[in-house]
């Protein structure tokens, strides 16, 4: 299907990433149009009556209890935009700014907000015209949602701020020109509709938590080049030790492994060589297990706050009710990306201690000094393991969780957030500095199987040192290495790696 159908209730994260990522276009279905127009409905009715309702004949947040009536609603609405734009730092990722208008959209489309349908719509379409607007990355608290950046979403949809179109920043006045798209002008209730919500930090973390499930395959095919490399012994791989353990994501990590030596001649039983291997190499089923564990109570998380309505006062049509409350807080989600920087923090930590026991001549049963001939001449991988630990170390500082920390808001009413989004930024810078130490590690454990002599590797390993070799040739002497870690890295984000493996051994967990 090439457009999917929105209703607030069902997005998934593949859906989530095949529009965010994949420009898949979105409509909404009629449940949604029909809940959306009942509970717009309801709001122009209490507009129309005088009726006190915080958010849409209030102020905000400490000025709640000032009335607003008349045409001072629809000044209201634009004044709360423009006065909520403080968002300062680089623009966030274009998919990122797609994710945070489809995932607002898709909590709208549930009908409890009291958007308008024409409104909506107006969002959607510039989802669907590729209209991005720049949203700077910093400036939210997680609660009441992530208002300052998703104030500069909307300075768009009014044709103010500014945006990007066709990978062109201009005004927002004309990017939605070229694009097409008239400009709205809000009235009651619709600004705060569209800002009190916790879709920037979700756009983020669903993002970061789909490429860390996938970076998680790596990190157990680098496990496996390296285990070769070393002739680690896989008898510690076993299912039958991790069943009796029962934790899945150990169990489902064994078994990986298992698979992708499969045939492998550079792997040894306990015994053989020696009774057993240092941790690094021995607990990875119950290291990358854990992070698994981690990644799949995650995705668990998301794709709730993908399909939840988070904004303030909520509408009720058929109630007849508007009740204020506390969706919009991001603390679900603070503690999740929280948890997600520390799982995927993990993976590096093991990563760089399997590619020290690589370069250490003392530790690496047999192989040279750094990974290189004619030592003292060359330098080999001796700095790249040094990198490697620099990165491992900045993670150490970014999975300090966020969500331990509140500064009171709006003159104490809101005195408790989240930081959620922080929370979600750094998970983020994690997964790239993971991404790169594995890269350093999948290089090292090439070239260890290369000096080792490569006497038949396993059936998924196999592959991913063709996808290696194709692009980057062994070390001989010293080149500036940073060259081939930064290929090694386009290629693990390509997943070419991780799809080689499977087309060969099938999928891995």
């Amino acid at each position: 299907m090439n457009t999917i159908l929105l209703n607030g209730n069902n997005l998934t994260l593949d859906q989530f990433i095949d529009i965010v990522r994949y420009n898949k276009k979105v409509e909404l279905n009629s449940k949604a149009i029909e809940n959306v127009n009942k509970a717009r409905d309801l709001v122009d009715r209490y507009v129309s009556e005088n009726k006190v309702v915080y958010g849409i004949t209030t102020g905000f947040g400490k000025f709640s209890d000032v009335v607003i009536t008349g045409d001072e609603t629809k000044k209201l609405q634009r004044n709360l935009i423009i006065s909520h734009s403080c968002g300062v730092g680089n623009a966030l990722d274009e998919e990122i700014v797609r994710g945070i208008m489809l995932l607002r959209a898709n909590a709208l489309s549930k009908g409890y907000s009291g958007i308008r349908l024409s409104t909506l719509n107006t969002l959607i379409e510039m989802l669907n015209k590729k209209v991005h607007p720049f949203i700077p990355e910093k400036g939210s608290l997680g609660a009441s949602g992530d208002l300052a950046p998703l104030a500069h979403m909307v300075l768009v949809m009014l044709g103010e701020g500014e945006a990007f179109y066709k990978g062109v920043k201009m005004s927002g006045k004309d990017a939605m020109e070229k694009a097409d798209i008239k400009p709205v002008q809000l009235t009651s209730k619709e600004g705060l509709a569209l800002i009190n919500g916790t879709q920037v930090m979700t756009s983020i973390g669903a993002l970061t938590i789909y490429d860390a499930i996938n970076l998680s395959k790596t990190a157990d095919i680098a496990a496996a080049l390296t285990s070769e490399a070393l002739n680690g012994i896989t008898d510690a791989y076993d299912e039958k030790v991790h069943k009796v353990r029962q934790h899945q994501g150990q169990i489902d990590t064994g078994r990986n492994l298992l698979s992708i030596l499969d045939g492998s001649n550079m792997t040894t039983k306990q015994g053989e060589q020696r009774v057993q291997d240092a941790y690094s190499l021995r607990c990875i089923p119950q290291i990358h297990g854990a992070s698994k564990d981690c990644f799949k109570f995650i995705k668990e998380k998301v794709e709730i706050e993908m399909n939840a309505v988070t904004d303030n006062p909520l509408i009720f049509a058929d109630e007849e009710e508007v009740i204020s409350g506390g969706n919009f807080h991001g603390q679900p989600m603070a503690l999740s990306f929280d948890f997600l920087g520390i799982g995927l923090a993990e993976l590096a930590n093991l990563s760089e201690r399997r590619l020290e026991r690589l370069v250490n001549p003392a530790l690496s049963n047999g192989l040279p000094a750094f990974l290189v001939k004619n030592g003292g001449v060359n330098s080999g991988f001796m700095i790249v393991q040094y990198s490697a630990a620099s990165l491992v170390s900045e993670n150490k500082v970014l999975a300090h969780p966020a969500s331990v920390d509140s500064i009171p808001s709006s003159a104490n009413q809101e005195d408790h957030v989240s930081m959620g989004t922080i929370g979600a930024r750094k998970a983020k810078e994690i997964l790239g500095n993971v991404r790169k130490v594995l890269a350093m590690e999948i290089l090292a454990a090439c070239q260890g199987i290369d000096l080792r002599g490569n006497k038949g590797l396993g059936k998924g390993t196999n592959e991913a040192y063709n996808v290696v070799r194709e692009k980057i040739p062994k070390l001989e002497s010293d080149r500036v290495m940073n060259i081939d870690i930064n290929k090694c890295e386009e290629i693990i984000k390509s997943n070419k790696i991780v799809e080689n493996v499977e087309k060969n051994i099938g999928s891995l967990i």
